[in-house]
């Protein structure tokens, strides 16, 4: 990138000589504007072109001797040229003629900046060490635009000296109207002639050209065209040559931006319009600036036809080509994205929904031959703003709202929009609203086909933090801000739980701070219980303190009514994890969660199974230290962990539980074809989808990709208990928008974006899976209420039971969670009977009890252990 030249030099050529030039680099332009309207501009006072590639600017803050923040700078200043590093959330104008942008925390009024040539310094304005408000007036650092006196450009070399601003002029707060000129303001070139309408003018096909940059830039040209779509937000307006003027040449494009500064004009959709401007390129996209004259020629002119294009493209020259011009598509436009439909306005379309490559591809070259074909199939629809977190949101028509979404998959049929290039990307302003098909619905339920007895879910709880358990503790250092939003985030959550309801969670992204009444999983079963009006929910609680050392940990939830643990709760860690060749553990736990296991029985049934709940390590960060960096072949950072991971997990689950029916379940962090997947199938755990011969389904979406991060697997041994399973959308295909935080809201926007609903509860969508098991009907009942402390039920026994077998039955209040254990032998005379009364010695009050049996067999036969269950 070669800096532009400024209109002084432009205009005096070689006069420019004939000033009082220093030999170096040196600052012409200072702004300490409001908020952050800062900016700095550089002269090249020199003969010569200077690549900056050596240079960069420092400002010290503050009181402090050392730099705060040092900016490289990146491009070629030209001889008598100047260069403008502008803060990235500055205004529109600052930026508009910037060089480079820079969005850290920069410098005040009482801040020194300084240009340094590798070590040395060139030039400064300030004295490091000191932080006071240097100079007075409008010729002072704070709040004021300083400009260097054009025949006094000396350079201050020395950041310890003290200051003086001799050599410099002062003006306004907010007045950058000279930046990226370097005192233009003091030449007035002579102004070209308007001319008549319909006189002689430079067609926009011209003024665009066929190349990425038109040929004109920095000319003053006049021309004319069709007002098609204004966009106030843009400052702006298209102009667009009639059908009947449009050159034989595709790849020159008809329409143009015209860039005014103001978000109101007086020209009309329909104009016909001579103007006179300057043509510029903005960050890619070529425009009209500095207008110096128009005339509207007349009104309510027909559109020019809008030009009818596809997608997927070959390359970006495709929309090049039509950059500034009406467009529409021949094919249904899909919604792949919604991700900053909230903060920018930005919805990312393509011809079809877009999967992650290594969901749909192996890693290597076919996934990244999927990675190409999705970039060439995308395209923004943009709402025209350019302000963050707009206060209205026009999609969906009228506005979004918590009950008016688009979803990832809804589509638009019929779309006529302006093609313009904004931010590094192809955008499409639409002429008038836009009508989204919901192709992609919301469902009020998970559907699951079949009968089952037993439902098994897994559930991404999104950094579930309760703070100090006691309404206290906010923030912490995940998940909610406040109390306000905790609440927020629980209702919404134990929305999803009730609805989806299933006899065993396996939850992923608790705040790992123990079991105790106030910790994270027991404030969920609290709640969950609470909104069902019932005690049947509760949770595991293994035998340590925390689970691992993560500030997140996953765990267990089960209805106490269907299911009842066996045994205790097993963790795999580094430190019992199997070992690879050379000794090392196959489980690192610095980067994985550790997996948690629980056994459980079925009431009323003989069967159990076994639940191992999962958090591999995410693609987020590197594990480079660990020899193990992103090979770009689609599996993202840390793959080999997550596969070593998957490995142990696989030969540590067979070992501990062998012969049992196993689910594995959680965010493995890994999508269909990597190599996690692959280790945990070679351990013979597959996919449900699989198993039952289904279409895998998408639990994430990132970067306006699908894909599947949340698995339940299955082992051969439970294989045949499978029913049905389904992944609930309620999640990933929702905007950010609509989730419980409440920053970059306004106070409307905290009420109308807001349900406590399940939708958004979390960014992963919940996966269900159905189960059956074989049942005995119901076995238990009183046949006398409680009397002298004893109550006495007839229970069903299994066939197989001979005499001297044992009887456990387990009793559970309702009402209290007392529980009671009883156990009784089965006499000679009562071993053949269907029905067998049991004393319930100690169960006095009337209520609702939960009773769960197992019958242990008599040492002396060869029948294994059968087990019932009711209420």
């Amino acid at each position: 990138m070669k800096a532009k030249l400024s209109l002084l030099a432009l205009v005096l050529g070689a006069n420019v000589s004939a000033l009082h030039a220093a030999d170096e680099l040196i600052i012409s332009e200072y702004i300490e504007g409001s908020s952050n309207n800062k900016a700095i501009e550089i002269y090249n006072p020199t003969a010569e072109d200077i690549d900056l590639s050596s240079y960069s600017l420092k400002m010290y803050f503050n009181r402090n001797t050392s730099v705060g923040l040092s900016i490289d700078l990146d491009g070629v200043i030209e001889s008598n040229g100047v260069f403008v590093v502008g803060h990235s959330e500055a205004s529109s104008e600052i930026k508009a003629v910037s060089d480079q942008i820079n969005g850290s925390g920069w410098f005040n009024g009482n801040d020194t900046v300084a240009i340094f040539y590798n070590e040395d310094v060139i030039d400064s304005i300030g004295k490091a060490g000191e932080s006071i408000e240097w100079g007075s007036g409008l010729t002072s650092t704070k709040d004021n635009t300083l400009r260097r006196d054009s025949e006094n450009l000396i350079n201050d070399t020395d950041i310890n000296d003290e200051v003086t601003l001799d050599t410099w002029l002062g003006f306004e707060k907010d007045d950058w109207s000279d930046l990226g000129r370097f005192n233009g303001e003091d030449i007035t070139p002579p102004d070209p002639e308007l001319g008549l309408c319909s006189e002689a003018f430079l067609p926009i096909s011209l003024i665009q050209g066929s190349e990425a940059s038109s040929p004109f830039v920095g000319d003053t040209v006049t021309t004319e065209g069709v007002v098609t779509n204004i966009q106030n937000g843009l400052k702006g307006f298209y102009i667009q040559a009639t059908d009947e003027e449009t050159d034989a040449e595709p790849a020159t494009s008809e329409g143009i931006f015209v860039y005014t500064n103001s978000s109101s004009n007086e020209m009309n959709v329909g104009d016909r319009i001579r103007i006179q401007a300057q043509v510029a390129e903005f960050y890619g996209l070529t425009q009209l600036k500095s207008i110096e004259d128009y005339a509207i020629c007349s009104t309510n002119n027909v559109l020019p036809a809008a030009t009818v294009i596809s997608l997927p493209v070959d390359s970006d020259s495709q929309f090049e080509a039509v950059e500034g011009m009406r467009v529409s598509f021949s094919h249904p436009l899909i919604v792949n994205d919604v991700y900053n439909l909230s903060r920018y306005g930005e919805l990312v379309l393509g011809s079809e929904r877009h999967f992650i490559p290594t969901q749909v591809a192996h890693p290597g070259e076919a996934a990244l031959a999927v990675a190409e074909a999705n970039a060439k199939d995308r395209i923004i629809l943009d709402d025209g703003k350019t302000s963050q977190n707009p206060e209205v949101i026009p999609y969906p028509s009228p506005q979004l709202s918590a009950n008016n979404s688009v979803r990832v998959g809804d589509s638009i049929t019929e779309l006529t929009a302006i093609m313009h290039y904004g931010f590094n990307q192809y955008r499409l302003m639409p002429d008038t609203s836009v009508s989204f098909n919901q192709s992609n619905p919301r469902t009020a339920t998970p559907t699951l086909e079949g009968e089952g007895n037993i439902n098994i879910a897994s559930f991404n709880v999104l950094n579930y933090f309760n703070g100090n358990g006691a309404g206290g503790g906010f923030p912490t250092s995940r998940g909610a801000d406040s109390i306000n939003e905790f609440e927020r985030q629980q209702a919404k959550i134990i929305a999803a739980l009730k609805t989806i309801n299933a006899d065993v969670f396996g939850l992923v992204e608790l705040e790992n701070d123990g079991f105790e009444a106030n910790s994270a999983i027991a404030s969920i079963v609290d709640a969950l219980n609470a909104g069902l009006d019932t005690g049947s929910y509760q949770f595991i609680a293994p035998n340590v303190s925390t689970i691992g050392t993560d500030e997140i940990a996953v765990g267990i939830i089960y209805r106490s009514d269907k299911v009842q643990p066996d045994g205790d709760a097993k963790i795999l860690d580094s430190n019992n994890s199997p070992k690879d060749e050379v000794d090392v553990p196959l489980f690192n736990d610095s980067k994985n969660r550790p997996m948690l296991t629980q056994s459980f029985s079925v009431l009323g049934s003989q069967e159990s199974f076994v639940v191992a709940v999962n958090h591999l390590k995410s693609k987020g960060s590197n594990c480079d230290s660990l020899g193990d960096p992103d090979l770009f072949d689609g599996q993202g950072n840390c793959n080999l962990t997550r596969s070593r991971a998957a490995q142990a997990m696989g030969q540590w689950l067979n070992t501990e539980f062998a012969g049992q029916q196993i689910i594995v379940l959680g965010d493995l962090n890994a999508y269909a074809n990597e190599l996690p997947l692959n280790k945990l199938g070679d351990a013979g755990f597959g996919s449900v989808y699989s198993l039952l011969e289904k279409t895998a389904e998408y639990s994430y979406v990132f970067r306006g990709e699908s894909g599947d991060l949340d698995y339940i697997l299955a082992n051969d041994t439970l294989a045949d208990n499978l029913i049905d399973a389904t992944t609930w959308h309620i999640n990933a295909d929702e905007a950010r928008a609509l989730d419980y935080n409440e920053e970059f809201k306004s106070d409307t926007q905290i009420l109308d974006w807001y349900s406590p609903d399940a939708y958004r509860s979390s960014d992963h969508d919940p996966i269900i899976v159905r189960l059956n098991f074989d049942q005995y009907s119901p076995f238990a009942k009183y046949v006398r209420k409680p009397r002298y402390g004893s109550a006495r039920l007839d229970v069903e026994l299994p066939e197989s039971v001979v005499w001297g077998d044992i009887v456990e039955l387990i009793v559970e209040s309702v009402d209290t969670g007392e529980m009671f254990v009883l156990q009784q032998r089965i006499s000679k005379r009562r071993a053949h009977r269907q029905m067998v009364p049991v004393q319930l010695h100690g169960v006095s009050n009337l209520g609702k009890y939960n009773v769960s049996a197992k019958v242990y067999a008599n040492p002396n036969s060869s029948r294994n252990r059968d087990g019932v269950g009711g209420h």
